[in-house]
């Protein structure tokens, strides 16, 4: 798997934008009235090179060179992009800001409130032949429990390498798009890496910057891993010219993302961004007020929320609005459909407002249309 370093290899977008100290902001997302870092037009297409946070946090010292060295990974094959947001960024907050290194705002012309800004998944091409897998105490589904304390009343600092309590598992990834994990005996725990971006989105309304962390109803940090090449994602535009911005790139992740990270890893991705007017997209997707999936197969609604059951709940009724409003199937009906027919799956659970989505599948209402 060749090394995508900025600026090098195939770029096939109409626009480009690269990483870096000036394009991006860590830990934040942009906000209202932010300056746009980009612009394109409706329709077009952009390659962003993205950057993951792994190997570059504070509590990987902040020196990619030397995180990934220790894997024998040579200075030449760590990405030029990730050692310049390291080293000429400002200093941050570990234990306050959020970790993602979020590329954007771009600006798409025409867009304004009340409209959705639907996103074609073109390309997600991985930028090195390796990543990282993270978990850090106080965070994932065994929170307090995995990974283990290193001794009683351990208390970790996430701004101190020494002291930041996490557990990092680094894993190659090969040409034919399959990830190893080495475990002890020799062995490897091999399995097939589906890129996508774990962190997507519309810039939010106000002049109040949100932490990286939490997805919402302008997206972020949702990690739908269906959304890979191929796919569509549908964002209700906040502020004019939307403000797309996107990170936290990953080489492949279960359902649930039980520990804090999956697998994630710098990705070169080539999106096409398109506008639709209100009424226009009222017509196509009813009146959606948060983020909407769509893959060749299915429609994907989302349910978020600090609490799992209320994520569930959320996007049972997010599934329901989807049948009424694109089939006309009566509440009822569609609730004994979804509960027949529609696969709820566990988004993640790692991201404090938590996520569960529908698959409802387009082939069962085929002949509706």
């Amino acid at each position: 798997m060749p090394l995508l370093q900025p600026h090098e290899g195939p770029i096939p977008g109409r626009h480009y934008l690269a990483s870096t100290v000036e394009t991006v902001t860590w830990g934040w997302l942009p906000t209202e009235g932010a300056t746009q870092i980009a612009e394109m037009g409706s329709g077009e297409t952009i390659t962003v090179d993205t950057v993951s946070h792994e190997g570059i946090v504070e509590d990987h010292g902040r020196d990619p060179r030397t995180f990934f060295g220790q894997f024998g990974v040579g200075p030449d094959d760590v990405l030029r992009d990730a050692v310049d947001i390291a080293a000429g960024f400002p200093v941050r907050d570990a234990s306050a800001d959020g970790p993602h290194v979020v590329t954007g705002p771009i600006a798409v012309s025409g867009a304004r409130p009340g409209d959705v800004l639907k996103i074609d998944f073109l390309e997600l091409v991985p930028r090195a032949p390796y990543g990282v897998i993270s978990s850090r105490h106080g965070y994932g589904a065994l929170a307090g429990e995995l990974p283990p304390l290193p001794y009683a009343g351990f208390e970790p600092d996430p701004s101190d390498p020494e002291k930041a309590g996490h557990v990092s598992k680094f894993c190659r990834a090969s040409a034919d798009f399959t990830g190893s994990l080495a475990v002890p005996g020799g062995r490897e725990l091999r399995f097939p890496l589906a890129p996508f971006l774990g962190l997507i989105g519309v810039t939010p309304s106000g002049a109040t910057a949100l932490n990286s962390v939490p997805p919402g109803p302008f997206g972020g940090n949702m990690d739908v891993k269906d959304l890979v090449a191929g796919t569509s994602l549908y964002l209700p535009v906040q502020v004019d010219g939307a403000g797309l911005f996107m990170g936290d790139p990953h080489y492949a992740q279960g359902h649930g993302e039980v520990a804090l990270t999956a697998l994630e890893a710098p990705l070169r991705a080539t999106l096409r961004a398109t506008v639709l007017p209100a009424e226009e997209s009222r017509a196509l997707l009813g009146l959606l007020q948060r983020p909407f999936g769509e893959t060749s197969e299915h429609w994907i609604a989302l349910g978020l929320h600090r609490d799992l059951n209320e994520a569930f709940r959320e996007a049972v009724r997010e599934a329901l609005r989807v049948l009424t409003d694109l089939y006309q199937v009566p509440t009822d009906d569609g609730y004994a459909y979804l509960s027949a027919a529609a696969d709820f799956v566990v988004t993640q659970v790692v991201d404090d407002v938590k996520g569960v989505h529908c698959l409802i599948r387009k082939s069962d209402f085929a002949a509706w249309t």
